[in-house]
């Protein structure tokens, strides 16, 4: 009896050695070097940007194109008098045509032609904001996954190590004839079933990384170095509800966008209101006749609008319809916007106050309970069975919290890619969920994670973390 204290406190050492500290300096995704050097990477070489702002380049080349003139229209002719031979000098109605004409539109439409194609390249620049959020969130999200499966591989090598002792400490006992031999059968199950967790996590590991790996146009499987902990980080102060509507009503690429077409649709109506104007030509010419004096001619040509009703009066009522369809496109888009920041601002206020229970209350209380437990297991008060389910209930907790800081980030990611995705806050930020070596050990204690596995199937029970997580 007198080796299980030793045991004991060592299993102790194991679980709770490796404890966050939240003091002192702030840890936050924001100042990690890593994760700024692989966005500033992808930026570079992502090819989906240098698409967006090919594409771009495309629709600014057009504005000077649709506002310049027409090109002039050089006419080159001659006539003449019978087939006889060339009587050009002979005969008065024969000679050489040079002719010049040009178009001039009515004014204005010049300047409105332009104004249409600088509107629609803003809806370009709009789609490229939107790509390089797009780019930087993709990123930030692989690198949250990457954290998060490096982190869980941490706690399972915890428990690696727990259940090992566990079983050592079983054995002891069930050789001395004072503990059962389920206890020693249930201590080698468990670390079984964690080898088993450790291939899905560590494929988990390997996916992210080769995320990250094509998004910055690397080899798949080029490794990549972290040395931060999701359980160390420093959650962000939130904006208060109106600078944070005021932040993506600014920043929104599908807003400005939304805008940029309205603003093109109206001037597209003020265009087509002006196409109701003919456009006029101005032709002057020449004509050389040999020895007898030239000859010369101008002209004005005007187009009569006589369809003008089926044509440039169409024209309008179409403008006006798609500037409607514009305007209260806009108009939904920030409906949709100030719905979506009013969910992150309640989700974001939900993911915190959870963080803050779990480091101040929940990690306390849990490893308090623990060391409790396995106290008075050394002195014999408790059985093996409480010992395992306290540890289940600490490290439980610990996959709680892990979780909730996770789903805190991914909020912030949404949050500055100014998405319109639906916001919803995953299971594991409750801190309920199935998790390695968190499976009920006979009786019940109670506690939220022994509740939370109850109705998982043995396997999710006391294997590790939900499948999907």
């Amino acid at each position: 009896m007198r080796s299980y204290p030793l045991a004991v406190a060592k299993l102790l050492a194991l679980l709770l050695a490796p404890g966050v500290t939240w003091a002192g300096e702030a840890v936050s995704l924001e100042t990690d070097p890593v994760l700024a050097r692989l966005v500033e990477e992808t930026l570079a070489a992502r090819p989906e940007l240098r698409q967006a702002e090919a594409s771009l380049r495309a629709d600014r080349e057009r504005v000077s194109q649709v506002g310049a003139l027409p090109d002039p229209v050089l006419q080159l002719g001659i006539q003449n008098d019978g087939f006889q031979e060339i009587a050009i000098g002979k005969m008065e109605t024969s000679y050489w045509l040079v002719m010049l004409s040009q178009t001039f539109p009515w004014p204005g439409k010049r300047g409105l032609r332009s104004d249409v194609a600088r509107r629609s390249a803003d809806e370009g620049e709009a789609a490229l904001s939107r790509a390089r959020l797009g780019a930087e969130g993709d990123v930030r999200r692989a690198y949250l996954d990457l954290l998060v499966a490096r982190d869980r591989l941490g706690l399972l090598s915890r428990l690696e190590l727990v259940w090992r002792k566990s079983a050592d400490l079983a054995r002891a006992r069930y050789e001395s004839g004072q503990a059962a031999q389920s206890d020693l059968l249930r201590a080698q199950l468990e670390q079984n079933r964690l080898r088993q967790r450790r291939f899905v996590l560590e494929a988990q590991e390997h996916t992210a990384v080769q995320r990250l790996d094509r998004l910055r146009q690397r080899p798949l499987g080029e490794p990549i170095a972290t040395s931060l902990s999701l359980r160390e980080v420093t959650l962000a102060p939130a904006l208060g509800d109106a600078a944070a509507l005021d932040d993506a009503l600014t920043r929104s690429p599908e807003l400005a966008r939304a805008r940029s077409e309205s603003a093109r649709t109206a001037a597209a109506v003020d265009l087509a209101r002006r196409e109701r104007f003919p456009d006029l030509t101005v032709s002057a010419g020449i004509m050389p006749r040999g020895p007898l004096d030239p000859m010369w001619q101008a002209n004005l040509y005007i187009p009569i609008p006589v369809w003008g009703g089926s044509k440039q009066g169409r024209a309008v009522a179409e403008g006006e319809a798609r500037s409607e369809v514009g305007a209260r496109g806009a108009e939904a888009i920030e409906a949709e916007l100030r719905l979506r920041v009013a969910e992150r601002q309640a989700a974001g206020a939900a993911l915190a106050d959870t963080v803050r229970l779990y480091r101040e209350g929940l990690l306390v209380q849990s490893r308090a309970t623990l060391e409790s437990t396995l106290a008075q297991y050394a002195v014999g008060r408790v059985t093996f069975a409480s010992v395992l389910e306290a540890n289940a209930g600490y490290v439980s907790d610990e996959e709680g919290h892990l979780g909730a800081v996770a789903d805190a980030e991914r909020l912030a990611i949404a949050t500055r890619e100014v998405s319109l995705d639906p916001v919803g806050l995953v299971a594991g930020s409750g801190g309920g969920g199935a998790i390695p070596g968190a499976g009920s050990t006979g009786g019940s204690s109670g506690s939220a994670p022994a509740a939370a596995a109850g109705g998982a199937s043995s396997g999710a029970q006391s294997s590790g973390m939900a499948p999907g997580m």
